[in-house]
């Protein structure tokens, strides 16, 4: 094991436990008003997202002792599984926020999309290696493409618009991403795009709307504090946060907008109370970290000499990013508040394992790299 450790990647082993203690920090900061109302106690969210992070360092030695092909041997049941559980939610799933999107077993909730995003960059990854020499056929190309539309409209319907965009985009940009045909893809881009035009304009002729009453009046980014008591709210009070905060902020645990003012301010907005408390300096200097971890995350992934590792880290590096983007422009009400938590940040149990596991599989990576490089150059 020690041998594979050393090739870990020490640049963003670093920044990503430095931006997990930050998140734990905030996140008890935060949700401190709402847990004691809750659950009588201010630690209430803090205890539970550090068992998170607990189980996701278990997690972390677990998977970091097995290879990328054990990884994608796997996957084809995972997958399954996990298709399984989105059909069962229909059934059994608990609503909250208005989308049948979790199981709720006892105190805790399971949201099976939230894994589906890693289970899906794992499986396109396999799938795609393994398949390297036979991608001249349309069959062969799609074939997974068509699983994963399948998926994605099981997302649709909960309904969780915001998970929907980021596994279409993560699908999308790894398909793009993989050497084919160019034929191919230009035909895929053309049929998808007259797909999505057709279907605009098919639901806006039938006078519908792909985005909830609710998900409309956060987008009024001109005038949002018009409507400070009704839906559109949050947006207003996103703005009176990171208006307060100023450059270097009001101190950590003085936030005025947690006080009920935003719903949940330790998940979605948790942002916002980051720069209320500690200011828009912290929130750059989070935002330069977020790069740092993308950064060598794709350098990772340009230096795999196999497509399931440039794969991997490719879809791995996208979902981070559109995490990040639309969290952070639906505060600015840019686009509508979808429930997209910001990674490191934002309290969760599914999404906390999940990104431990994607970050997991780029130091798995990062070592098989290393043990590659070592191999050729003994035998060389």
């Amino acid at each position: 094991m020690g041998k594979k450790l050393k090739y870990l990647d020490k640049i963003l082993l670093t920044v990503t436990i430095l931006l997990f203690i930050i998140g734990l920090v905030m996140i008890f900061s935060a949700s401190n008003v709402s847990a004691y109302m809750k659950a009588d106690s201010p630690y209430n969210y803090f205890i539970r997202q550090a068992a998170f992070l607990g189980a996701g360092v278990i997690l972390f030695f677990v998977m970091i002792a097995f290879n990328t092909n054990v990884y994608g041997k796997s996957s084809y049941l995972l997958l399954l599984g996990n298709i399984a559980a989105l059909v069962a939610l229909f059934v059994y799933g608990s609503v909250r926020n208005k989308a049948r999107s979790w199981f709720a077993i006892g105190p805790i909730t399971i949201q099976p999309s939230e894994f589906i995003k890693i289970i899906t960059i794992v499986f396109l990854a396999e799938y795609y290696e393994k398949n390297k020499n036979k991608l001249n056929g349309w069959l062969k190309c799609l074939f997974p493409i068509g699983i994963c539309i399948a998926i994605a409209g099981l997302i649709f319907v909960q309904p969780d618009l915001g998970t929907t965009i980021i596994y279409s985009a993560i699908v999308a940009i790894i398909f793009f991403a993989i050497p084919m045909s160019k034929e191919i893809k230009l035909k895929v881009l053309f049929i998808g795009m007259s797909v999505v035009t057709l279907g605009m304009f098919t639901i806006f002729g039938m006078g519908k709307n792909i985005l909830s009453e609710e998900q409309q009046e956060r987008l009024d980014i001109k005038n949002p504090c018009d409507k400070i008591l009704e839906n559109g709210n949050q947006v207003c009070n996103c703005y009176i946060a990171m208006n307060n905060g100023g450059l270097f902020g009001v101190g950590l645990g003085n936030s005025t907008q947690k006080y009920l003012y935003l719903p949940e301010p330790y998940t979605d907005f948790i942002f916002a109370i980051i720069v209320e408390e500690l200011g828009i300096v912290t929130g750059i200097i989070i935002i330069i970290l977020y790069i740092v971890v993308l950064w060598r995350i794709l350098v990772i992934g340009r230096r795999s000499p196999t497509n399931r590792g440039a794969i991997l880290c490719y879809g791995i590096a996208t979902y981070i990013f559109l995490h990040i983007a639309i969290n952070l422009l639906g505060i600015m009400g840019l686009i509508p508040m979808t429930g997209v938590p910001l990674p490191f940040m934002s309290y969760g149990g599914s999404f906390t394992i999940c990104l431990i596991a994607a970050l997991t599989i780029v130091q798995r990576v990062s070592i098989d790299n290393g043990l590659i490089k070592e191999k050729s150059g003994k035998n060389a």
